[in-house]
């Protein structure tokens, strides 16, 4: 555990019933233009509605910005940048998934910079926030609503790359279970899954401290008891919002500590083969935690212990073991892959994918058991058919 930890939040954090009622005193009469960044998804979910509802009564003008593409690379978010330049508004409102509000927290920071998102990418602390942002997430996993990351494909390298800068953590932050009530059961289990990589990286990271590890317990004990039903009953508000706010704690855990090697090894999945982000670590995330297993055992058995779920375990081995196990069922419960079958990845990609998942140092310095270059290459043969499932 590190010696010295720091957290970061934003301004202010609204949930519950009608918590985009708030959207009304945040933004009447202290900005003077607001622009929406979404996606045509969100807008054919009719999700932009209610939020448009609330921004009638701000007689705040407005301009929408809905062709923002999933998982974009850096250039096409520099697009959607120079776009908001023109606009010359002093607010954000992101109504979307983790796309959309790393796209909207870089366009915050290089609003009036002469940098761009390429100059961001090889020195992050250049930007600087010069436009207030509001995070309304629209699915429960990415946490981006509370993080200072940005994911961006690098197309030139097949790989993802986080851009984290203080200072695109929000301004504000609108948890309402009712913008994820009708999330497709497929989204709404990857995203879910990663929220909880999120965690327990966080929890089992080197830099794991007492202000991450309280928001990564309490982010795992909502998604153990309220994942599978958020995802496969459409009328589990409850069960929605309280994965709302896990997907929220996991994100401010990694403000404070970090993710670890299920991060690191996913981006080269999603750089080159454009696997979703939650798909990819869903994918390697029981793998990466068995192998981790052997250095986490003391983080593993506090997890068993805050969950409550089970009582029959009682050597540090027996929780691991109950921890991993469950995590399997809640994977195969939702039907996610756990191979790269469908992707095409094949054997000739093998040695590509190693060399570059191990050229993620910033997550992998975080993993508790370091990764060879020969851990690596098992580790993606695992999640390769007819790989090596050792």
């Amino acid at each position: 555990m590190v010696e010295q930890y720091s957290l970061k939040l934003p301004k202010a954090v609204y949930s519950g019933l009608n918590a985009l009622d708030q959207l009304v005193p945040i933004i009447k009469g202290k900005y003077y233009k607001a622009v929406i960044f979404t996606d045509k998804g969100i807008q054919g979910a009719g999700l932009l509605a209610p939020v448009l509802d609330r921004l009638e009564k701000c007689q705040v003008e407005l301009e929408i910005i809905d062709d923002l593409p999933a998982e974009p690379d850096y250039h096409q978010v520099q697009k959607v940048v120079d776009q908001f330049k023109n606009m010359r508004a002093d607010l954000i409102i992101a109504v979307g998934g983790g796309s959309v509000m790393d796209t909207a927290k870089l366009a915050s920071v290089t609003a009036e910079g002469w940098y761009g998102i390429q100059q961001l990418l090889e020195e992050p602390l250049l930007g600087q926030k010069r436009v207030d942002t509001v995070m309304i997430p629209t699915t429960a996993g990415t946490g981006a609503e509370a993080t200072p990351n940005a994911i961006v494909a690098v197309p030139e390298q097949e790989v993802k790359v986080g851009i984290v800068n203080p200072d695109m953590i929000a301004d504000y932050v609108i948890l309402d279970g009712e913008m994820i009530r009708d999330l497709p059961k497929k989204i709404g289990a990857a995203t879910g899954i990663d929220a909880l990589a999120h965690a327990v990286e966080c929890y089992t990271s080197n830099k794991a401290n007492p202000f991450s590890n309280l928001f990564a317990l309490e982010a795992l004990k909502l998604i153990f008891a309220n994942l599978e039903k958020a995802c496969m009953n459409p009328e589990a508000v409850e069960e929605k919002t309280n994965m709302l706010r896990a997907a929220f704690y996991a994100g401010i855990a990694i403000t404070s500590s970090g993710t670890t090697a299920v991060h690191a090894l996913s981006y080269p999945l999603g750089g080159k083969y454009h696997i979703a982000h939650g798909v990819a670590n869903a994918i390697l995330l029981l793998p990466v935690m068995r192998f981790n297993k052997p250095a986490c055992l003391r983080e593993f058995g506090e997890i068993y212990d805050a969950l409550g779920e089970d009582k029959t375990a009682k050597t540090l081995e027996e929780k691991g073991d109950w921890v991993l196990n469950r995590m399997a069922q809640m994977i195969r419960n939702l039907e996610i892959p756990t191979t790269l079958t469908e992707w095409g990845v094949g054997m000739e990609d093998l040695e590509e994918l190693t060399k570059s998942g191990l050229e993620v140092k910033r997550l992998l310095n975080n993993n508790k058991r370091e990764i060879t270059y020969e851990d690596a290459r098992r580790l993606y043969l695992q999640i390769m058919e007819g790989g090596d499932k050792k």
